[in-house]
């Protein structure tokens, strides 16, 4: 079975598919062996890796590196964030999506932003063609950002995300992901309006995947999480270090940490 068959397979249910998001070879390696079933990057967590704001910033060499980089040390299905493609041009969509394919990713997040939602809806089919074109049944993850930016409120909010997924859905998506929600209420509105695997974002006081696979979801992203939680723990030992010339931070919070050289190696 093809990667990308296994990838669409784990949204099949009725466990939630639990993914981690990585920004680099290393971090996505530490997730394989982990457990993690299938691993995505996180758009933002690899900007900010490589020196860029997350935004459509990203040179699409400099994405096609990272994802070479995780793809060539790892078994398991990897999806990308591509943030909105880095560009409107369907033809130049098109080719940086089978550039994404080439490099190794089976999935790929597509995210609306502010951009008219027709305008999305092209862009997921460049999408699909891309797909078609590198002979990949690629998952198109339909990033769906109302809540998360705020652009509509209430049932307005609720309304206009139906709208777009059912856009979507008809242009060729795979999965709606739908950041932002955390209440139970709403998230199980948006897993009963939405046809197509529903993503959520884990965020504080989000519900565990147990709770969400019984709401209807499909699909938990990890999203910046992980970075997060990595670049804070190397914020606050660096800090240490510098302020006592003394390494025992570092010591305690390295440990546990596998043998990266024989991983690799």
């Amino acid at each position: 079975m093809s990667k990308a068959q296994t990838f669409h397979d784990l949204h099949a249910g009725p466990d939630v598919l639990v993914l981690p998001n990585a920004w680099d070879a290393a971090s996505a390696a530490l997730m394989e062996d982990a457990g993690a079933k299938a691993v995505a990057t996180s758009s933002a967590a690899v900007a900010w890796a490589r020196g860029y704001a997350d935004g459509d910033l990203l040179p699409v060499p400099v994405l096609l590196d990272v994802i070479g980089g995780i793809a060539r040390v790892i078994k398991v299905p990897l999806t990308a964030d591509i943030e909105g493609g880095f560009t409107d041009d369907r033809e130049t969509l098109t080719q940086t999506v089978a550039a994404v394919i080439g490099a190794g990713a089976v999935g790929i997040n597509l995210e609306d932003g502010g951009r008219d939602p027709e305008l999305h809806a092209r862009k997921i089919e460049a999408a699909r063609e891309a797909g078609a074109r590198s002979g990949v049944d690629v998952f198109v993850n339909a990033r769906i950002d109302v809540y998360l930016r705020g652009l509509a409120e209430g049932e307005a909010a609720l309304a206009e995300t139906l709208r777009r997924a059912e856009l979507y859905q008809a242009a060729g998506a795979s999965g709606i992901f739908v950041p932002g929600p955390i209440e139970e209420g709403l998230i199980a509105q948006l897993a009963e309006g939405i046809t197509l695997p529903l993503n959520i974002m884990g965020r504080g006081g989000a519900p565990n995947a147990a709770r969400l696979s019984a709401l209807g979801v499909r699909r938990l992203s990890s999203a910046t999480g992980p970075f997060r939680a990595a670049f804070g723990v190397l914020n606050r030992t660096v800090a240490e270090y510098l302020a006592s010339g003394e390494a025992n931070a570092f010591v305690e919070a390295g440990q546990g940490l596998p043998d990266l050289n024989k991983r690799f190696g």
